[in-house]
């Protein structure tokens, strides 16, 4: 009996061994596949597309930004009114939301820009630079644009909806806002950084929106259809996009799972030897 227990449990590993052997032997092979092609090949290296999207969506947003800047000069001619604001006319508040629009379009200007500068590694490696710019634009959001983006907010062309939306958007910028300065103070740098990545990105909402509209008119889609899809798509896409690295984090931490001799077990190899030679091992002990 004890012979032909020990004759099982060699057989059942020399099986793991050889299946741990065969997993060895295709790594190593993989690697040296690599090898033949580049004498230093280095891990974790992003691809070409991730380090292509960030340049892009930084050159993008400075492009964009400077467009909607130089557009909205005539904003501030106070002897005639832009054809935005006559076509907005009548509106409740007329002095109230005229002025809230031309604060929103300047601090605008000045804000966003100045969040692009900060998120560069060449102003956050000077740490004095990067502090008292950081305060003057938060000062500058948290003061003036999202007060006036609100007002503005409830005479949206679009309805509801677009209010909503744009109520959302500015929710999001003053929370980012003010949660990233608590965690800069309390030099938790990795909140702070996502903090200020939800700020960043629903300021790019206005030029991404822009240039939605612009695709949707040349396609001939409902003005009122498109505007509301321009909107709440980057809302929505930002926060997916600044979101997406912890979401990654969360569902990586699950890992398959098999059911192995009437007990759970991650599915590997040497979790299958272990639990066989544990039952085969006290079944040897009770023969005896």
């Amino acid at each position: 009996m004890c012979g032909l227990v020990r004759l099982a449990t060699e057989t059942v590993a020399g099986v793991a061994d050889r299946s741990l052997i065969g997993v060895r032997s295709m790594v190593v092979t993989a690697a040296a596949r690599n090898l033949l092609f580049d004498p230093s090949v280095l891990v974790d290296v992003p691809g070409f597309l991730a380090r292509l999207l960030p340049r892009f969506f930084w050159i993008s947003m400075w492009v964009g930004s400077a467009l909607i800047t130089a557009s909205s000069v005539a904003y501030f001619d106070f002897a005639t009114l832009p054809p935005f604001v006559i076509e907005k006319l009548p509106v409740r508040f007329e002095t109230l939301w005229l002025a809230s629009l031309r604060i929103h379009v300047a601090s605008a200007s000045l804000s966003f820009p100045l969040c692009l500068l900060l998120m560069t590694r060449w102003l956050q490696r000077r740490p004095a630079w990067h502090r008292t710019i950081g305060r003057f634009a938060c000062g500058l959001v948290l003061a003036a644009l999202v007060p006036s983006g609100v007002v503005v907010a409830f005479d949206a062309k679009g309805g509801n909806v677009v209010t909503a939306g744009f109520l959302l958007s500015a929710a999001i910028v003053a929370g980012g806002t003010v949660l990233g300065v608590l965690a800069a103070r309390q030099r938790d740098l990795a909140s702070h950084r996502r903090a200020m990545r939800h700020v960043v990105g629903q300021m790019s909402v206005a030029v991404a929106s822009r240039a939605l509209i612009v695709c949707f008119d040349f396609v001939g889609l409902d003005p009122d259809i498109a505007y509301i899809v321009a909107l709440w798509g980057p809302v929505l896409g930002a926060v997916a996009v600044v979101e997406r690295p912890a979401l990654e984090r969360t569902f990586s931490s699950f890992k398959p799972i098999q059911h192995v001799g009437g007990m759970f077990r991650e599915a590997s190899p040497l979790a299958i030897r272990l639990r066989i030679r544990n039952v085969v091992d006290s079944v040897a002990r009770t023969g005896r």
